[in-house]
C-alpha cells in the first residue's frame, strides 16, 4: 500500500510518500519520496516521480487522491475565520465545513451525468443502511441490483423490495424540491411515501405506539399533534441561530422521541435529517447500519432533553456520532 504521510515538526508540515508492506508476518515501510513541505505541490511532484513507482501510485490512486483533496479544502477552511459553536469543537467544525465546502465549489459543479450517477451510488448505500438499521435483510450488492439494474432478489419479501424502492423515490423527489418548507405537511407526505405498499396507516397516530428493545417512552397518543406543533415552532425560531448540522441532529432526535407515527420513524426521521442539511448547503449523511447500537445509544443519551430544549450537555455525543459518521465518509462518497 501506497499513502501520504505527514510529519509536523514545530509548526510546519513535511510530507512523504511512504509504501508499507507484510514482510514475513512484519509491517515494512519504506519511504519512496520526500514531497516537501508545500502542500499545493504535493500532486505535481508524485505526477513527476521515475516510472518504476506508477504501479504502485496506480494501486494506491484512489487514496492518495483523497488525501490530497480532502486535506485542500481543509486548508481552506482552516484560514477562515469560523464562528465559534458550543455544539461543535472547532476541528470537528473544520471538518464539517471542508466537506460542505467540496460539496458546493466541486461535486455540484460537476457535469449533471456524473452528479447523478455520484448521487445514485449515495442513494444505493444510504437506503441500504437506513433500511437495514430497521431491519431490512437485503444486502448491499442486492440493493445495487435492485435500484440500479432493477434486479429483484430472491427469497425477500415485498415488504423489503418496497422499502428501498420508497426510499429511492422519496430521495430524488426531496431532492427537486429543496424549497418545500419543514411542516406538517411535508413531514407525514414524505412518511406516508416512505411507508407506501408497507403500512396503511398515514398520518399521525391516533394510538400508542409499542417500542421494543428500547428505553424511552413516546409521546402519548392524544398529544403526538400538540407535541409535533411545539417541535416546528422550535424548528422555526432555531432554524438561523443553530448551525444546519446541530438543527438537523436535534430535529431528528426530537421527532424520534416523540415517535409521531405508527412504523417509520426512523426511517422519515433519517431522510428529514438530509432534507434539512441539502436545504441548507449541506451534503447528506449516511448513518451506517454496522453502527446501529451506538446509534440508539446516543439517540438514548439526548433522551434526558425536553422537547424545547437544546443543552448541549444533552446532545454533544449525539452530535460527536453524526459529524464522525458525515466527515469519514463524505470523501468516499463524493470525491
Amino acid at each position: 500500500m501506497v499513502y501520504i504521510y505527514r510529519k509536523k515538526i514545530g509548526n510546519k508540515e513535511y510530507f512523504y510518500l511512504r509504501t508499507s508492506i507484510r514482510k514475513a508476518g512484519k509491517i515494512v515501510v519504506k519511504d519512496i519520496a520526500y514531497l516537501g513541505s508545500d502542500f499545493s505541490k504535493i500532486k505535481e511532484k508524485i505526477d513527476k516521480l521515475p516510472s518504476k513507482y506508477s504501479k504502485e501510485i496506480r494501486k494506491s490512486y484512489k487514496s492518495i487522491d483523497k488525501f490530497i483533496e480532502s486535506n485542500y479544502y481543509l486548508n481552506k477552511i482552516k484560514k477562515m475565520k469560523l464562528k465559534k459553536n458550543k455544539y461543535l469543537n472547532k476541528n470537528i467544525l473544520t471538518e464539517v465545513e471542508a466537506c460542505k465546502l467540496h460539496w458546493n465549489r466541486a461535486f455540484q459543479k460537476t457535469d449533471e451525468t456524473t452528479k447523478q450517477e455520484t448521487l445514485q451510488d449515495f442513494l444505493v448505500e444510504f437506503a441500504y443502511n437506513s433500511t437495514g438499521i430497521e431491519g431490512n435483510t437485503i444486502s448491499l450488492k442486492e440493493v445495487q441490483n435492485l435500484l440500479i439494474e432493477n434486479l429483484t432478489p430472491k427469497n425477500k419479501t415485498l415488504r423489503e423490495i418496497y422499502d428501498l424502492k420508497n426510499t429511492q423515490k422519496v430521495f430524488f423527489e426531496l431532492l427537486e424540491k429543496l424549497n418545500e418548507k419543514i411542516d406538517h405537511n411535508l413531514i407525514c407526505k414524505v412518511h406516508g411515501k416512505l411507508l407506501k405498499d408497507i403500512d396503511s396507516r398515514k398520518g399521525y397516530r391516533r394510538k400508542d405506539v409499542r417500542l421494543r428493545k428500547v428505553k424511552f417512552k413516546s409521546t402519548p397518543a392524544p398529544y403526538v399533534l400538540t407535541d409535533m406543533k411545539i417541535l416546528l415552532k422550535w424548528f422555526k425560531e432555531n432554524e438561523k441561530r443553530l448551525h444546519p448540522l446541530v438543527l438537523a441532529s436535534i430535529f431528528h432526535h426530537k421527532l424520534e422521541k416523540i415517535h409521531p407515527f405508527m412504523d417509520g420513524n426512523g426511517r422519515t426521521g433519517r431522510m428529514l435529517m438530509n432534507y434539512i442539511l441539502m436545504q441548507k448547503n449541506y451534503p447528506p449523511i449516511i448513518l451506517r447500519k454496522k453502527n446501529r447500537p451506538q446509534y440508539l445509544e446516543k439517540l438514548n443519551k439526548a433522551d434526558k432533553s425536553g422537547l424545547t430544549e437544546k443543552k448541549t450537555e444533552h446532545y454533544n455525543q449525539l452530535l460527536e456520532f453524526v459529524t464522525k459518521e458525515l466527515t469519514e465518509n463524505y470523501w468516499n462518497q463524493f470525491l
